[in-house]
């Protein structure tokens, strides 16, 4: 999908710290955690929330009140006559929320305030009434353990699909490895100088949770990876190449952006603008998710008449070290030019909100080099994936 005069204001992308699954967010439901943040974001950058016309909540994990997920949250930031719609699409719920503000924008929408936000912590346990059952006994799913562990269409887990498309290509366990402690160094960068690269788009998590007030100012459970710390790893499964170091970790978080047209982006923010050029999604053969962020990522730069040779930036959201040795292999692009300040495969992964973090720190890498072209991809549930490329400038 291409888009004409769509853009976001580089200095309103921001996500919160990603606190690891079971940390010091686990009991706050998203809807809490993303208005909180919202909040803060807003006031911080000096921006009244009365000139968002939309909302749209990308939002993956029922909670307490998540039915009424947008006018809830557009009346907790002081919006109540504002409505929108709720997106949810997986792993790609972030380029899909921004795909529907981005539609609303371009056939004549005004200024769309996008939210994505999710809890894997405690999730649901959901009953469904079965009563043609052997004594009406009802089903019940683990919301986030059951759909970890199985694609109902394809019948296996997404670590399933990340086994078989490193055996198909015979992806070794020393590459995956070597991957895991490049992301590690690079997302150490993003720690440097007094974590500057996070200051410029990273909202502090503050609120109050019944008698408990939680403050959280950086990622939480990430762990260090070193190489030959990780060499002595069991694999995840037998005969498998992934370990603990080379797959995501589940998490909680928040992340959210100003869309609007590109004059109102240069109203409402200064600094420099990230025009949305285009969207793209993809799936590919059942149980090879790791493959489907090169179909995904092409589509979009096809869209916005580009090439993988003139992108200046990428970055990827990659729960499998696997995904990016596909995209390089499939590419040419060096592994080493991909995710220059880290990534999902390291700061975790808390679904909707994932991509728009990757998002925020693709655009604030441009920012720093004086503009460019980037693209973001990343796979999602269902061997699916979805891709953006964005132009920063002045």
């Amino acid at each position: 999908m291409k888009y004409q005069d769509v853009a976001i204001p580089a200095g309103l992308l921001w996500s919160s710290p990603f606190i690891r699954w079971q940390g010091a967010v686990g009991n706050v439901t998203s809807v809490d955690l993303a208005t909180a943040v919202t909040n803060r974001a807003l006031a911080d950058r000096g921006l009244d929330p009365s000139v968002v016309d939309e909302v749209v909540l990308g939002i993956t994990i029922p909670q307490p009140g998540y039915f009424f997920g947008p006018p809830t949250i557009a009346g907790r930031i002081g919006i109540p006559q504002v409505t929108g719609p709720m997106v949810s699409q997986a792993c790609a719920t972030g380029v899909a929320a921004l795909h529907a503000a981005a539609a609303s924008v371009s056939t004549g929408g005004g200024t769309e305030l996008v939210i994505t936000t999710d809890r894997t912590s405690n999730g649901p346990t959901i009953v469904y009434p079965s009563p043609n059952a052997a004594g009406g006994v009802p089903a019940v799913e683990d919301f986030v353990q059951n759909n970890f562990a199985c694609d109902p269409w394809a019948g296996t887990s997404m670590l399933a699909a990340a086994e078989t498309v490193a055996r198909e290509r015979s992806i070794t366990r020393g590459e995956l490895d070597d991957v895991a402690v490049l992301r590690y160094e690079q997302y150490e960068r993003a720690l440097a100088d007094d974590r500057s690269f996070q200051h410029a788009y990273m909202v502090p998590i503050e609120l109050t949770s019944g008698r408990t007030h939680l403050e959280a100012t950086t990622d939480a459970g990430v762990r260090p990876i070193d190489r030959a710390a990780i060499a002595g790893l069991r694999p995840a499964v037998a005969d498998g190449v992934h370990t603990g170091a080379s797959q995501t970790h589940p998490a909680d978080g928040t992340a959210g952006a100003i869309v609007t047209t590109t004059a109102r982006a240069h109203e409402l923010s200064p600094g420099p603008v990230a025009r949305i050029l285009s969207t793209g999604f993809a799936r590919v053969a059942p149980t090879h998710m790791p493959e489907a962020p090169v179909p995904a990522a092409l589509r979009a730069l096809d869209a916005a008449g580009l090439t993988m040779h003139q992108v200046d930036a990428i970055t990827t959201h990659n729960p499998f070290a696997v995904n990016d040795i596909v995209f390089a292999r499939e590419t040419g692009v060096d592994l080493a030019k991909m995710n220059s300040y880290g990534c999902s495969l390291i700061w975790g992964h808390p679904q909707a909100p994932t991509g728009m973090r990757a998002i925020a720190e693709l655009v604030t890498e441009l920012s720093l080099r004086g503009g460019g072209i980037g693209l973001f991809t990343g796979c999602a549930a269902g061997d699916t994936a979805a891709a953006l490329v964005v132009r920063v400038d002045d």
